[in-house]
């Protein structure tokens, strides 16, 4: 048992910039590079293990072949989550996703709930989250056919920071000059309510997923997004701050300065993002040596992996489900 560096795959989505490829050391050469899959066993980008006795392989071969690293909490007996970089230079499509029930009998994946950490953004940045005021189906088909969509939708100023949590059905879209991490279930199902007219790389206009949309979103008045206060703990070396708990994965911000000492218990995996910085992680009482990482890589901690020790000077978002 063994700690993983992982190996992202990469998007070309038209609204996507060079950040991640320019800034975090991606060597995807894809151009625009949009989203980076950092851990992710979805057949649609599947991430790899670039050291130990798995290089090579996808992390969802050597989880199958190794369920019991997902943990206790893992019923399904795979990954709950997905988890992303993003790099918006471009507004996104407003969209919204499913939830469970809808997509496992639709689209036979799971829903997607999501959460956003801001890494970066613009001075004007914002990003769309659900709606100014109640509407239905008609209101929203006429607006869409007259362009006219952006008067019902909600914006909300975004600065570097900020977290917001997207439940399953909330309308949404990631804002021009926005850069962040994603926290998501594992999942890639996504309704396009309105992109803008814009033609792909072949110059067609991607497909609008409207009848679908209108059956999964929320219709009502969305509440306002304001930052919640973060409670930071703070401790000799390093300090935590929890930024989202829910049904599928819980996120805390380490900010580590000299050390941070956790424990991999057996009820879950855990995931180390480096969002800035570098270090080194170890598990305490393992073979394994100390494992280097540094800004834009991710690491999958099998459970029950014990102590674990990480030095460095970092920013480093843990998941766990």
């Amino acid at each position: 048992m063994e700690i993983m560096k992982l190996l992202p795959a990469g998007k070309d989505y038209l609204w996507g910039g060079t950040r991640l490829r320019d800034e975090y050391g991606k060597k995807i050469y894809m151009t625009p590079l949009a989203e980076t899959w950092e851990c992710s066993v979805h057949p649609d980008g599947p991430s790899r293990i670039v050291n130990g006795s798995f290089k090579g392989k996808t992390l969802a071969d050597v989880l199958k072949q190794h369920p019991e690293y997902l943990g206790a909490k893992a019923k399904s007996g795979e990954l709950p989550i997905l988890v992303k970089f993003i790099d918006a230079k471009s507004d996104l499509s407003v969209q919204v996703h499913p939830d469970d029930e809808y997509a496992r009998a639709h689209e036979n994946q799971n829903g997607k709930t999501e959460m956003w950490y801001v890494i970066d953004a613009e001075d004007d940045a914002s990003l769309i989250y659900g709606f100014r005021h109640k509407v239905t189906p008609e209101i929203l088909k006429e607006a869409v056919e007259t362009g006219t969509l952006d008067k019902h939708l909600q914006k909300v100023k975004v600065r570097k920071g900020d977290t917001y949590f997207v439940p399953a059905g909330t309308v949404h879209g990631i804002g021009e000059g926005i850069l962040l991490a994603e926290i998501q279930e594992s999942s890639n199902v996504t309704y396009r309510v309105y992109d803008y007219n814009r033609v792909d790389k072949n110059g067609q206009m991607r497909e609008l997923h409207f009848d679908k949309a209108v059956q999964v979103m929320d219709m009502g008045v969305a509440p306002e997004v304001k930052q919640k206060h973060r409670m930071v703990k703070y401790y000799p070396g390093c300090s935590r701050e929890i930024l989202c708990r829910c049904q599928y994965f819980e996120v805390e911000k380490i900010q580590v300065t000299k050390g941070f000492s956790f424990s991999v218990l057996e009820n879950s995996f855990q995931v180390l993002m480096c969002l800035d910085g570098y270090g080194q992680v170890e598990a305490m009482g393992r073979t394994q040596k100390p494992l280097r990482f540094q800004k834009g890589e991710t690491m999958f901690l099998p459970a029950s992996l014990g102590r674990c020790l990480l030095i460095g000077d970092a920013t480093v978002l843990k998941v766990r489900c």
